[in-house]
């Protein structure tokens, strides 16, 4: 059974297994100012005791501004460990970002507590895309190093998973790599050759004709397939930035071809 009631803070109690570590007290604070001018908009969480099952941001943001009552479902339904992981890092996904690392731990958490999940089972109950899952258990995979700096914040999650399709072994060189100053797409295009080898062969013009009828072609010097996948990158994020703006594709030709001289000069 389930009901809706309005308690006072002091009824509250935090659950310190919950999954977000990390606050960010100017966020919480500005969140609580939300609160006070426009309501408490969802419910949070508690168990009859008062121990929070999702909220625990929304109970930090009214406890800074001093708002001295937040509307609780309370149910008396019996959660196992993992259903209370479950409904507490789901809250926080649709509350507030958590920090690469805290994601990791959480789902890893929740992992060895199902024993028999795969990583696609625990995306199909956080309802989220599989491949985002394997992005966010690739800390798993990474050594204690590489863990520690995505700790601190050095490093994201989602360098995490370039430096993890290395063997661990190999790691140490990608991290250093990333540290000095290097973006994710060339630490994945340095794992990239370590992984299969720099190609030998390079050529002037790359020509994909696709299934689709269009041929694709890319021109320059001495180009590699790591450079034909960064040049198709950079440009696709040329030409979505282009659509969004409402640009048709002779202005964006025009474009690419003004901005690629102005950096010539």
């Amino acid at each position: 059974m389930s009901e809706l009631l309005l308690k006072r803070l002091s009824w509250f109690k935090i659950d310190e297994g919950q999954p977000r570590k990390s606050f960010n007290e100017t966020e919480d604070y500005a969140l609580g100012e939300s609160i006070k001018a426009h309501g408490q908009l969802q419910p949070v969480g508690a168990k009859p005791d008062g121990t929070l099952l999702w909220g625990g941001r929304r109970y930090r943001a009214a406890q800074l501004v001093g708002i001295p009552e937040l509307w609780v479902i309370v149910t008396d339904k019996v959660l196992t460990d993992s259903e209370i992981r479950v409904i507490q890092l789901t809250e926080n996904l649709h509350r507030a970002n958590l920090s690469g690392y805290d994601r990791w731990r959480a789902c890893e958490e929740l992992m060895s507590m199902n024993p028999d999940w795969r990583a696609k089972d625990l995306a199909e109950h956080l309802k989220i895309d599989p491949s985002t899952m394997v992005r966010w258990l690739s800390p798993s995979r990474c050594t204690d190093d590489v863990k520690e700096a995505l700790k601190v914040g050095s490093i994201g999650i989602s360098d995490c998973y370039a430096i993890s399709k290395l063997p661990v072994q190999e790691q140490a060189g990608l991290l250093a790599l990333k540290l000095s100053g290097a973006t994710r797409d060339q630490i994945e295009r340095q794992g990239r050759k370590q992984r299969n080898g720099t190609p030998a062969v390079r050529v002037h013009r790359i020509k994909c004709p696709l299934p689709c009828g269009t041929v694709v072609q890319v021109a320059g010097q001495k180009l590699g397939l790591d450079d034909m996948i960064d040049a198709l990158a950079e440009t696709l994020k040329l030409a979505k930035r282009a659509s969004e703006q409402g640009l048709d594709i002779k202005t964006f030709e025009r474009v690419c071809k003004d901005t690629a001289s102005a950096k010539q000069q």
